[in-house]
């Protein structure tokens, strides 16, 4: 990353939880998932509410992938194929995924908010594809607040070592990453369980 994700948490505050995954989920690419898991490391150090945190990150994919959904669906084909080099999409991807769209449209929207790269497009696709409105913002609504919680848990518990958090997002990668804030998230769910039994 060419930037300091802390010092960006540091100025902006409580904004930087939405406002990096509104502009990803809209179809720009842009380290959004980065962001709100610095946000909630910096949260851990008890200078935000973690709470807060997770509910503005999830506000901002969801009013992010409504931006897509609008920008795919008022533009249409041309629009995407316009911009099809920026999100790395060819001709044949744009009919497939109309297909695809069509037939597991919902399903997509909740699993791409997990996915690098498929979570920056998804929308704007969802809208080309003229996916009913509602059935995308239940589907993305949903996704997005599992998404928040799963990054802005694992900032938090990785918050006091933020040379761990840095380290992980070289090594792994941020789809990588996401992998493992699932796994972390599942192994304290389990615990939190086996505890209450």
């Amino acid at each position: 990353m060419q930037f300091d994700l802390r010092a960006l948490a540091d100025s902006v505050s409580y904004p930087a939880a939405g406002l990096g995954i509104l502009i990803e989920s809209s179809g720009v690419p842009f380290p959004g998932e980065a962001t709100l898991l610095a946000v909630a490391a910096y949260a851990a150090a008890g200078h935000l509410d973690i709470r807060v945190v997770v509910v503005l990150g999830a506000l901002g994919a969801i009013l992010g992938a409504d931006l897509g959904y609008l920008a795919g669906y008022r533009g249409g084909r041309p629009f995407v194929e316009r911009f099809s080099h920026l999100l790395r999409v060819n001709p044949g991807h744009l009919a497939r995924s109309e297909m695809f769209f069509t037939r597991y449209g919902g399903v997509t929207i909740l699993f791409a908010r997990f996915m690098l790269g498929l979570r920056t497009w998804a929308s704007v696709l969802a809208g080309m594809s003229r996916m009913p409105f509602w059935t995308f913002q239940l589907y993305s609504s949903a996704g997005a607040l599992i998404w928040a919680l799963a990054i802005g848990a694992v900032g938090f518990y990785l918050g006091t070592n933020w040379a761990l958090v840095q380290g992980l997002i070289r090594a792994l990668g941020m789809g990588g990453l996401v992998a493992a804030a699932i796994l972390i998230l599942a192994a304290l769910l389990l615990r939190r369980r086996a505890s209450h039994i």
